[in-house]
């Protein structure tokens, strides 16, 4: 008699826990997910207790494509409402080391949760011209700037997307069909964000309305402070100071060299966001050590 009543009430609790677990899946059959309660996996490997979080703490999303068809990738790490955006390889393969020292900097920050502080977000785009970087090295896991062996010409017609547009002459701010690239003309598109990439960066930056923002170029070595028509941001003036100091760079207001219609980091500015050209120092050495201490520096600066 006591071994049924036992028996039976096994059966209540088996009958129970069934019935629980089909009303909380919707009466679909329960899965281990189901199974494993409160427990949630990232996409970093940690498992956090108690209630899903609400963003993963490091994620990648795709911005958009190139002309060729290419993904624009974003690295995103932190969940704040102040967001760093760095920008890499908007030359391609002319200027790899760009691209190089970004994903460096994703590295760094992957190797480095503490990298970023809470109420904080950083965003990298190592490649925001895949089709000429993709001609010259293949990027998709990475690569060292030796590993770019093209010759100069080469890497020269690497600079532009596949529609042969220089993209830092494609953004909107005194944008020009009929550019200009050291003594050279280039194409600055058939009209301001005529191109994919740029469209792609215009849109993000719309949507998401970045803090301040950095962009990667080479050569010559310095930060150069971005404007358009309206003189400089004073913040823009504090960053390029501030990214210089723990860089090593020199800092500069304005770049003097020769005209660029179109710019990037200068249509940033006429967007009211503060932003910064650092350009590196040769065409190979991706500078690594410095620019990880200047963005290290503006993430400090943010924070307070």
């Amino acid at each position: 008699m006591k071994k049924t009543i036992i028996a039976i009430i096994i059966i209540l609790v088996l009958g129970i826990t069934t019935y629980s677990l089909l009303k909380d899946t919707g009466g679909r059959v329960a899965t281990k997910d189901d199974i494993v309660g409160d427990q949630t996996q990232t996409d970093t490997g940690a498992t956090s207790t108690g209630q899903t979080m609400e963003k993963e703490w490091s994620r990648q999303s795709v911005i958009g494509q190139s002309e060729d068809g290419k993904n624009i990738v974003a690295y995103q790490f932190g969940t704040g409402d102040k967001e760093l955006l760095f920008v890499g390889g908007i030359h391609g393969g002319y200027s790899a080391n760009t691209s190089v020292v970004a994903f460096d900097l994703i590295d760094h920050i992957n190797d480095n949760n503490d990298f970023v502080p809470e109420g904080m977000q950083v965003t990298v785009v190592p490649v925001l011209n895949p089709d000429g970087l993709s001609s010259v090295v293949n990027f998709e896991n990475g690569f060292k700037s030796s590993d770019v062996t093209a010759s100069e010409s080469e890497k020269v017609a690497a600079r532009f997307n596949a529609n042969d547009v220089d993209l830092n002459r494609n953004f909107d701010c005194e944008w020009q069909s009929n550019a200009k690239w050291q003594s050279k003309n280039v194409s600055g598109g058939s009209s301001a964000f005529s191109e994919s990439e740029s469209q792609a960066m215009r849109d993000y930056v719309n949507s998401n309305n970045p803090t301040a923002v950095v962009v990667w170029y080479s050569a010559g070595g310095g930060v150069y402070a971005s404007s358009c028509r309206d003189g400089v941001l004073p913040e823009t003036i504090d960053i390029t100071d501030v990214y210089a100091k723990a860089s090593g760079y020199k800092a500069y207001e304005s770049y003097d060299f020769y005209a660029t219609t179109g710019d990037m980091v200068n249509w940033l500015a006429k967007q009211k966001i503060p932003a910064i050209s650092v350009l590196l120092t040769t065409h190979t050495s991706s500078e690594t050590s410095k620019n990880i201490d200047g963005a290290e520096a503006l993430v400090k600066y943010y924070s307070n």
